[in-house]
């Protein structure tokens, strides 16, 4: 039977734009198909009044392994974030640096009253451990939940619901740290390894980055599809044809089109974006609730990591929330200003995000965070729902997948 090209890509996020690269480095013809007008899926920045406003808080970490595949990473013109937290702990705000990057903070990080002296060389003997151990032994070691991990560590809860807890939960966007113990030490391994930072155009810039260098006319937005089968995908203007097909769309969309597959747990963030003339901090470090509130997740002020975050004269703080509840702006305003020790009654409240289905859930057992791909008669899934929760997760998920195409394409010749 005639096919319109070999491979048909459902999905232009981060993990369908992996996948094209890789199939058209291979010079297998394709076509990628994203039903919204935009390329990046979840990964999207908005331009408001003069603010880049990400789709969420999110951050690039330059230790991603599959990143140096897809891009320069110099070319986004990253600004960095301190490598480091600081915490607010009642009258106090402790700040805690990662010393390899940043030695002369690594004093007063040995002092913080956050958890014990203990503790914190307890912490880094595991941050070095996930650091330095090749990631297969990680990924062989005995799997339990983050929190599990910590507490085997001898990490006390002091340390663990001062700094740990608060911290880890907007990366895993979840509290209970429910999340794999093997998910954890490749985050670990890559916060310890790599620079955390924001690109001067705004994450969007990533995914285009990305598509830079496919050609344009292989990609079509604004182009659903509503039904998938071997060989066969159908849109609102026709069916297409082809030798496989790759769906790298977001869980819950995956599941519709594919109905064999497991439905997959999601997480939800929200994040408030607050413009103000003067910064609450001097630096861009994030900075957690010690104190148990549970409410703010983080805040940041972006915009002292990349200027271009806000105009001139402003600057940009974004806040977030993990769960299903969205608190009232109001609430979020008074918590900023206990954490901050300022006044937020001038903030310009410029927008609030909220994303609910912001990252797939990975409890245990995940394994070696590689599920299958492959579903047979030339139907592939690709995504990060089938490797780590993350960007990194995602780019993997879809140079693995177009490898499985590419092998499936030969044997089927």
């Amino acid at each position: 039977m005639p096919v319109d090209t070999d491979v048909v890509i459902v999905g232009g996020g981060l993990a369908g734009l992996a996948a094209a690269r890789r199939l058209h480095r291979a010079g297998v013809p394709w076509r990628l198909l994203e039903a919204s007008g935009r390329l990046g899926g979840r990964v999207g920045t908005d331009l408001v009044d003069g603010f880049r406003l990400d789709r969420g808080f999110q951050v690039l970490n330059t230790a991603y392994p599959r990143l140096g595949t897809l891009l320069d990473v110099n070319q986004l013109d990253l600004g960095y974030l301190v490598p480091g937290v600081l915490v607010r702990h009642g009258d106090t705000r402790s700040r805690l640096v990662n010393p390899l990057r940043e030695p002369v903070g690594a004093p007063t990080t040995l002092l913080a009253e956050v958890g014990s002296l203990r503790d914190r060389l307890r912490f880094a003997a595991l941050a070095t451990g996930a650091a330095t151990l090749p990631a297969r032994q990680l990924l062989n070691a005995p799997e339990t939940t983050t929190e599990a991990a910590l507490r085997r560590a001898g990490l006390s809860d002091t340390i663990i619901e001062q700094l740990l807890r608060p911290f880890l939960s907007g990366v895993f966007l979840e509290r209970e740290l429910d999340t794999s113990s093997h998910v954890f030490a490749l985050v670990l391994r890559s916060f310890v390894r790599g620079r955390i930072g924001l690109p001067a155009e705004g994450m969007a810039a990533l995914p285009y980055a990305i598509a830079a260098p496919l050609p344009a006319d292989l990609i079509n937005l604004d182009t659903p599809v509503d039904h998938v089968a071997p060989g066969r995908v159908r849109t609102p203007a026709g069916a297409i044809t082809a030798r496989a097909v790759v769906v790298a769309v977001d869980p819950p969309t995956a599941t519709t089109l594919l109905p064999g597959l497991p439905a997959v747990r999601m997480h939800s963030y929200t994040t408030w974006y607050h413009a103000t003339e003067t910064a609450p901090l001097t630096e861009p470090i994030l900075l957690v609730d010690g104190d148990r509130h549970e409410l703010i997740t983080n805040t940041v002020v972006v915009s002292q990591a990349s200027p271009t975050y806000a105009p001139k004269g402003q600057h940009l703080v974004a806040t977030s929330v993990v769960g299903p509840t969205v608190p009232p702006e109001p609430v979020i305003r008074t918590e900023l200003a206990r954490l901050y020790g300022q006044s937020t009654a001038d903030w310009e409240h410029l927008s609030t995000v909220t994303i609910a289905g912001a990252l797939p859930a990975a409890p245990p057992p995940q394994g070696r965070l590689r599920r299958p791909v492959a579903l047979g008669d030339g139907l592939f899934v690709a995504g990060d729902h089938r490797d780590s929760p993350s960007i990194q997760g995602a780019l993997a998920s879809g140079w693995r997948t177009a490898g499985g195409v590419l092998a499936y394409l030969r044997s089927a010749a």
